[in-house]
Order: C-alpha cells, then sequence, then structure tokens
C-alpha cells in the first residue's frame, strides 16, 4: 500500500510539473499582450524566521529573541500566509526556497517539512530545486542539521563570519572558531558541494594581513561558495557606540577597498569565480536562488518582514508589486491569523520603477545585464539608447569602470568595487531618459 501511495503521489507531482511546463507557455503568450512582467508563472520563495538566541553587536536586521515556545503558532502562520500569496500570485512553480532570518536552524526542522509540503501543495516544487538554510555555527545549530536534509534542505549557508575568535567577540556572536569548523565540516557532509560560508571584513581591530591570513585559513575549509560582507555599522546597534567614541576603531574607506580586493584575488587563486559584489563560487556552485533576485524575476517573501516582488494575478494584477509583511512577529502572527497573510505595505511598481530595480541587481553580477535580459522589461528601449549618448556613462567607460556594447552593460573587476558610486549615476540617467520620454510625446501629442 505505501509503495503504491508513493508512485501515485510522484505521478501527481509529475502531472502538476508538466502543467506548471505548459502553463509556462502560455502565460508567456499572455504576457506578451499585456505587458505583464516576464516569467509571471514562476517565482522564488523567500521565508523569514525572525527569532535569535541573542541579538549581535552590529545587527539592524529584523530579529527578536523569543519570550515562549510558539513553533506550532508560527508553523501554521508561514504555512497559511504561503498558501495565500502563492494563490494570489497563481504561481505554477517555485523555483528555490530560501529560509533565512534570524536563526532558521532554530526553527524545528518539522516547521521547515510543513511549509515545503504546503508549497507543493500549490505549486510545482521541483525535487532538485534548491532549497537553503541560514545556519548559525552554535552547538545548538548543528545537533540538527541532517534533521533539516530529511525536511527537504539540500543547501547551507553558514555565517561563520570570522575565524578569529577575539573579532567573533566584539561582533558579539554566540558562536567560537572551533564551532564554525565544525559546522562547516558537518554540512559539506550532509550537501557536498553545496555549502556556503559568510565572512566579514572591516572589523574592529583588522588590518589587511590579519584579513589575509583569516581567509588563507579558510580556504582549505570551506566548500564551494563564499559570501563576503563589509561591517556597515548602523545607528542604534551596540557596537556603534564605542566605535562611534573612538573606543573602537574600524579601517578607513582606502583600506576597506584594499581588503575587498585583497579577498578577490585570495578567492581566485583558490579556484573560485566571483559572480557577483558579494558572491564567488567554483564548480558552477552559485546561488540559484540569488541569481533569481539579481536578474529581476519574481520572489514571494513569507514572515514577519520578509519583502515580496510579484503580480498578484488572482486580483487582476498586470504590474509587479513591491510587498512588506508586517515586522513585529507578533503582530505578523495576529494578522495571518485573520487575513490569512500580514502584507503591511504594497507599492505597484510602474515600468520605470520595475526598470530601476532591473538596473541596480543586474548591476552587481559580474556577467551584468545583457541586452537580451534588458529586452524581456524593456523591449521598446534598448541599453543603447538609455545610456549611450550619457557623457557620466562614457567617462565611466573611459575609466575603464563600466563596459556598454553589443552584448549588453557591466561593470569592470575595477568598476564592480565601486559600484555604489556608479548606481547614483546610473539611476539618474534612467530618470533623465524617461523624463525626455515623456516630454516628447507630450510633445507629439
Amino acid at each position: 500500500y505505501n509503495m503504491s501511495r508513493q508512485t501515485l503521489l510522484t505521478q501527481q507531482h509529475a502531472l502538476q510539473c508538466l502543467g506548471a511546463a505548459l502553463g509556462s507557455v502560455l502565460s508567456r503568450s499572455i504576457a506578451s499582450n499585456h505587458r505583464l512582467p516576464p516569467q509571471a508563472d514562476e517565482a522564488s520563495l523567500y521565508v523569514h524566521w525572525p527569532y535569535c538566541l541573542k541579538r549581535c553587536s552590529y545587527c539592524n536586521f529584523n530579529k527578536y529573541i523569543p519570550r515562549n515556545d510558539n513553533h506550532a503558532v508560527m508553523t501554521a502562520c508561514l504555512q497559511k500566509e504561503t498558501q495565500t500569496l502563492l494563490q494570489l500570485s497563481q504561481v505554477s512553480r517555485i523555483s528555490s526556497v530560501f529560509f533565512g532570518g534570524g536563526t532558521p536552524s532554530l526553527a524545528q526542522p518539522s516547521t521547515i517539512a510543513a511549509v515545503l509540503e504546503t508549497v507543493s501543495e500549490h505549486a510545482c516544487l521541483s525535487d532538485e530545486a534548491e532549497v537553503t538554510l541560514e545556519v548559525n555555527p552554535t552547538p545548538a545549530g548543528k545537533a540538527s542539521l541532517k534533521d533539516f536534509t530529511l525536511a527537504g534542505v539540500n543547501r547551507f549557508s553558514v555565517g561563520i563570519q570570522s575565524l578569529n575568535d577575539d573579532h567573533l567577540r566584539t561582533l558579539g556572536r554566540d558562536h567560537d572558531s572551533q564551532h564554525a569548523l565544525w559546522t562547516v565540516s558537518e554540512a559539506r557532509t550532509l550537501c557536498p558541494g553545496r555549502v556556503s560560508v559568510d565572512v566579514m571584513f572591516a572589523l574592529p581591530g583588522q588590518s589587511v594581513k590579519s584579513w589575509e591570513s583569516e581567509l588563507e585559513k579558510l580556504m582549505p575549509v570551506c566548500d564551494d561558495h563564499v559570501s563576503l560582507y563589509q561591517l556597515t555599522l548602523e545607528r542604534g546597534t551596540q557596537l556603534f557606540k564605542p566605535v562611534d567614541s573612538g573606543e573602537l576603531s574600524v579601517p578607513g574607506d582606502d583600506v576597506t577597498a584594499v581588503m575587498y580586493n585583497t579577498a578577490r584575488r585570495v578567492l581566485e587563486k583558490a579556484g573560485f569565480r566571483q559572480y557577483e559584489v558579494s558572491n564567488f563560487a567554483k564548480n558552477n556552485a552559485v546561488s540559484e536562488h540569488n541569481i533569481g533576485y539579481w536578474k529581476g524575476r519574481q520572489y514571494i517573501g513569507v514572515g514577519p518582514g520578509a519583502h515580496g516582488r510579484f503580480v498578484a494575478r488572482a486580483v487582476g494584477g498586470v504590474q509587479r508589486e513591491a510587498r512588506t509583511q508586517t515586522l513585529e512577529p507578533d503582530v505578523w502572527i495576529r494578522e495571518v491569523q485573520r487575513h490569512g497573510h500580514g502584507t503591511r505595505r504594497r507599492i505597484q511598481l510602474d515600468h520605470r520603477g520595475l526598470l530601476e530595480e532591473v538596473l541596480v541587481m543586474g548591476l552587481r553580477m559580474n556577467e551584468g545585464i545583457t541586452q537580451q535580459h534588458w529586452e524581456l522589461f524593456s523591449p521598446e528601449d534598448d541599453l543603447q539608447q538609455i545610456f549611450g549618448m550619457s557623457e557620466k556613462v562614457q567617462e565611466f567607460q573611459a575609466g575603464g569602470l563600466l563596459i556598454l556594447n553589443e552584448r549588453g552593460l557591466r561593470c569592470s573587476w575595477e568598476g564592480l568595487a565601486l559600484l555604489d558610486s556608479i548606481l547614483p549615476t546610473m539611476l539618474l540617467e534612467l530618470e533623465m531618459f524617461f523624463k525626455k520620454l515623456y516630454t516628447s510625446r507630450k510633445t507629439e501629442r
């Protein structure tokens, strides 16, 4: 009986995925008539677990220390909101799932399994789809890594942040370097080739030399994906005050730039290819979920404070919406229980708003934005028309920072390191183009 039931479930899932593939072709033909953004029939899913054991000294994310054990309520609400937003979007396929936080490895594996089951009930989630779980390398987190893989997780993102115990203490982390190494080793055993590590630089008291030596120590133990993050100090965090008062010193901008480029060289030497500003992979072990963000694809955000970008097709929507869920977990729970979702804010993205996001996200990638990719969102106005005549863009090109040609638009190796100073100009040029377009069309009338 079990075998026949399993066979039936497998066949149903296969038919659902076949239906999704056929629906994809149909949706694309409909989209071309009604100006829906491309790939409106599929999306990725981000699920936010807001709880942590403690708040790190640098952290400004939406996270909370749980006051009581509410796993059952959180699980039910995550499932309910997932169902509501999947039905609202009418997507037939979920391409990837990412459980972030907070510390989602503090959730019970049964919660992860329940959310994935809800997804499979309302959309096609392929057996090969990337399902990532963020993990903090604490003993509490490590114990259940195997249980998470049994629940459906097939990729881990381990927030080691540093292999220097002094730096970990300054950051207020609840693990040491040994915990980090154990967790990465365990994760690699369970998901070989599908483990990412997060590392931070520009930390108080860190030098270029100590950063380089930390990276050299990391290379033999990490898997096939590394994400680099520069420490940014936000007002209101515990670390802000001692740095602001001069009690602790952080590296200046020039030193930070050297640190970033040092890391790029060390990673390249170790066989990693940079494919985005902060992300490096070998053996093509890129984060499919994050590539979805950078390529301007739809994503659905579930959980307190989660963000999403999708077309609400069930209520006749044809434009993509930027959605934000209610931040505070207790309030979010009440809203989901009452309304089926906790969406706090919805903003419709007009044509220019969508192109701004495609530009900002696309330029983060090593490959940049190809003409074909831009055409999916802007069939009438190509990259050359919008940016080709700009003096500022020509200056960036002459300075070796930007490349605009028949292939598309991208940053050079040097330009990628200066992306934050390039983007405001690019956004202004896009705005100017649309203003001219609006003026000329008004004149024609």
